[in-house]
């Protein structure tokens, strides 16, 4: 067999299932936590910091913007240098920015959440298209257990991040730099893969296949982004503002971060993963997925007292909606490239518009001195999103 006809199959190591199943899970595992740790003790960072409250929504936006700017950029970057010495940088980059959170300057804590920022938006954009080359029947299976552990290790970053603080006299600092752990193990875990890369991926491209539409002239592929959009502005307003809302409801800070451990955890289901491999296509899944974040938006506004059992509801279509948005970036395109270029779209697009999610929220509280309008609001979020999930759902490809 010619090296042109072996190019698709990639049999470089990390196509290697076992081998490749642990990079993905330990590269997923860096791409929430940084952000997650922060949320129930972003208001010790803030006094350590005397931050005020302003700046402390710029800290909760920077994640989000960074993710939209540099979506497209990861793509370009992807497919012309190889997904997987992109994706090494990108961890190179997670490390670094976590750890200049924890140096104890101002300085460092801003350059680091954008550095660490960074890289999680190449990461985010590449590992589907990475999985997409590699394992085409099984696309399915591996981003479900990629979203299920961000998902789970997202939680357990929340839930632990209170109680670490309090453990030692480090406080928060011990809360997000215990996180530096994943992130070297992924870079070492990762030179195999960079020794048998190859050649890069636009010239394998190139030569194995035609050049695909762009999905930015696609109708298919801004169908796809802005549910992409609408699920990723509910998830993260509700990190950054349900502790808060939670303790104006009687909640303590502490039960609070287990609150928001619950709704990440009950995230990481796989039940999404078998529907989708059984269905036709993914309509049904994501107007259920939507339905239920609709159902435990409405229930945190009428009855916040049931808090836990709304967001379990709505952690279940959240961790649904994420698996059927990752899978559509492989599904609706025609080849790995394809998908790396609507991946880049939809996280651009998506990220820009869930970025303004928290920032609203807060303006809406701030404005009102209430959380029934800011909640109102993203329940009608959510309710765009279920007329937006048949659409995007269909068997279709780009083209």
């Amino acid at each position: 067999m010619s090296q042109t006809q072996a190019t698709p199959s990639r049999a470089s190591l990390v196509s290697g299932s076992g081998f490749f199943l642990f990079v993905l899970l330990i590269t997923a595992a860096n791409l929430r936590t940084p952000i997650t740790a922060t949320g129930p003790i972003l208001e010790n960072i803030c006094r350590t910091f005397n931050l005020n409250a302003a700046a402390a929504g710029l800290l909760n936006f920077i994640p989000l913007l960074m993710f939209a700017l540099l979506a497209p950029a990861s793509s370009w970057l992807g497919n012309r240098l190889g997904l997987e010495k992109t994706l090494w940088g990108a961890i190179w980059l997670i490390t670094l920015g976590s750890v200049l959170r924890i140096t104890g300057s101002a300085t460092g804590l801003w350059l680091g959440t954008l550095t660490l920022s960074s890289g999680i938006a190449a990461a985010n954009v590449l590992l589907p298209p990475l999985i997409k080359r590699d394992f085409k029947e099984h696309t399915a299976h591996y981003i479900g257990l990629y979203a299920a552990t961000m998902a789970i290790t997202a939680s357990i970053a929340s839930g632990i991040a209170v109680p670490l603080a309090q453990a030692t006299r480090a406080g928060w600092f011990l809360s997000v730099g215990i996180w530096l752990i994943p992130a070297i193990i992924a870079l070492v875990a990762w030179l195999p893969a960079l020794k048998n890369s190859g050649r890069s991926v636009s010239q394998q491209s190139s030569v194995s296949s035609p050049r695909l539409r762009s999905p930015w002239g696609s109708a298919l592929g801004w169908q796809v982004s802005i549910f992409m959009a609408l699920q990723s502005m509910v998830f993260y307003t509700l990190i950054a503002w349900f502790t808060p809302y939670a303790q104006e409801h009687g909640f303590s800070q502490a039960n609070a971060g287990w609150l928001l451990f619950i709704y990440q955890a009950v995230a990481a289901n796989l039940a999404c993963m078998v529907a989708l491999k059984k269905l036709r296509d993914q309509r049904l899944v994501g107007f259920i997925a939507s339905l239920a974040i609709f159902s435990g938006l409405a229930g945190l506004l009428l009855a916040p007292a049931l808090a836990a059992l709304w967001l379990i509801v709505a952690g279940l279509g959240a961790g649904a909606s994420m698996v059927t948005c990752l899978s559509l970036f492989s599904l609706r395109a025609g080849d790995h490239r394809q998908a790396s270029q609507l991946s880049g779209m939809a996280q651009c697009v998506g990220y820009a518009l869930a970025a303004l999610g928290p920032l609203v929220f807060g303006l809406l509280h701030e404005s009102f001195h209430s959380w029934q309008i800011p909640l109102t609001a993203l329940l009608a979020m959510s309710l765009l999103q279920m007329i937006v999930a048949p659409l995007a759902g269909r068997e279709k490809q780009i083209g």
